[in-house]
């Protein structure tokens, strides 16, 4: 009998890249993404935590665009944006 090239596939990190880049300790910037349950069947996403460099507007337009929902933009003058 012949020895058999066996491999053994290992873990996959899809968050290497990510993680790697990110060394810097105490830097990381969460974003918030908050569900609230209405009435029935209805519900509200609130999105807290973006960076300034995004547009909000594109990102939200996108969002609407790909979940088929509505959306807005509130301006809050503790939080911002």
């Amino acid at each position: 009998m012949s020895e058999l090239d066996v491999q053994i596939p290992t873990a996959f990190d899809p968050f290497a890249e990510a993680n790697a880049e990110d060394s810097g300790a105490g830097s990381k910037e969460y974003v918030h993404v908050r569900i609230q349950q209405r009435n029935g069947r209805k519900s509200l996403t609130t999105v807290q935590g973006l960076k300034k460099e995004f547009s909000y507007n594109k990102i939200l337009k996108d969002l609407k665009k790909e979940f088929c929902c509505n959306g807005t933009v509130v301006q809050d003058p503790e939080l911002g944006q």
